[in-house]
């Protein structure tokens, strides 16, 4: 295997992303999940350094000012998430190749600062209407939410054309396939 290379997955919110990358890691022992550092609060459960790098705000920001992260953003006022370079040499270093579960602009950014090294995949529902469906389905959005997801997802789609590769996934066995696939053979060169 190469070294150094990036695995980035995008998708809106509904498009199964989560359960498509969880397949690629379990199928791919080339791969690490990336960690991204964030502002908010752990939730129930989680744990710094293995589902996200907890800091505070100030922390956060000087972490900024010091060009630690690959990218980063302020995704809601004074929430921030990020992918920090610490992160991809630790990946490196275990002779793996980091797989960044990240939103379009965080994609798009790894992918300018690493060219050469890096596969973008966007993930898609086969339709907005089948995306609203399987928001619907989760029970988890208020009738604001679920609006607020379709209008994001409708605005992450214009970015598509600035992927590597895209993946419909209307049928979830056959995109983890394809998946897997476009992955290892990305990884073998």
């Amino acid at each position: 295997m190469a070294t150094n290379k990036i695995i980035v997955i995008t998708a809106p919110s509904g498009s199964g992303k989560t359960t498509l990358v969880k397949r690629l890691l379990a199928s791919t022992p080339q791969l690490m999940f990336s960690i991204s550092a964030c502002t908010r609060s752990p939730r129930p459960g989680e744990e710094h350094g293995k589902d996200y790098y907890f800091y505070d705000a100030d922390t956060f920001q000087n972490l900024i000012a010091q060009n630690a992260f690959v990218e980063w953003e302020m995704v809601y006022t004074g929430k921030y998430y990020g992918t920090l370079i610490a992160e991809m040499n630790r990946i490196w270093d275990a002779q793996k190749s980091p797989l960044i579960d990240i939103d379009v602009q965080g994609a798009l950014a790894v992918r300018n600062k690493y060219p050469n090294q890096c596969l973008t995949i966007f993930i898609q529902a086969p339709s907005i209407d089948e995306l609203r469906k399987r928001l619907i389905a989760r029970g988890t959005e208020t009738p604001q939410t679920l609006e607020e997801r379709i209008h994001k997802a409708e605005y992450e789609l214009t970015f598509i054309n600035q992927f590597d590769k895209t993946i419909i996934n209307d049928n979830l066995d056959a995109a983890a396939e394809e998946l897997n696939k476009i992955v290892t053979d990305f990884l073998k060169n």
